[in-house]
């Protein structure tokens, strides 16, 4: 069973990235809580639109904070962005997050496993499925895409 803080924390990124449902474009809606010392000292959501991503704009919030903190995080950090900016994952390591707790996986067969895998090899702990039934109802449409029409 997971920690109650682990809980708490979780139920306020999933709270902040139901918040954003159905206005970040064709990104998820994600909700960043980041904790140190038992308390909470950044959180935010993706951006209405899809960008900038909920971690980033926590990680700024938190600034030297950051480092040897806990973040909550409703969906897998990117492993890597199309526009060639530096990833989530990427930016959560370097600013020393020791510790990231995630609650899905990316539904991506492209994306899926690649920012938990940066995470562990840069030597960041990371939790995975904490309350993951409730935050996988935010993401049913990206598991579960509408069929595209037929071009034809």
């Amino acid at each position: 069973m997971a920690d109650p803080g682990d809980i708490a924390f979780m139920r306020r990124a999933i709270a902040l990235a139901a918040q954003r449902v159905g206005k970040t474009g064709s990104n998820p809606a994600v909700g960043c809580v980041i904790v140190k010392d038992g308390g909470i000292i950044a959180e935010a959501a993706t951006a209405e639109g899809g960008r900038p991503h909920a971690e980033e704009q926590a990680l700024a919030a938190a600034g030297d904070a950051a480092r040897g903190a806990t973040a909550y995080i409703t969906l897998e950090p990117c492993g890597e962005r199309s526009s060639g900016a530096a990833s989530c994952s990427e930016r959560l390591v370097a600013a020393g997050v020791a510790r990231v707790v995630v609650a899905c996986a990316d539904p991506s067969p492209k994306a899926s496993r690649r920012g938990i895998e940066r995470l562990g090899a840069a030597g960041v702990e990371v939790d995975e499925a904490v309350l993951a039934p409730e935050a996988s109802a935010l993401y049913a449409a990206y598991r579960n895409p509408l069929p595209r029409p037929d071009p034809r």
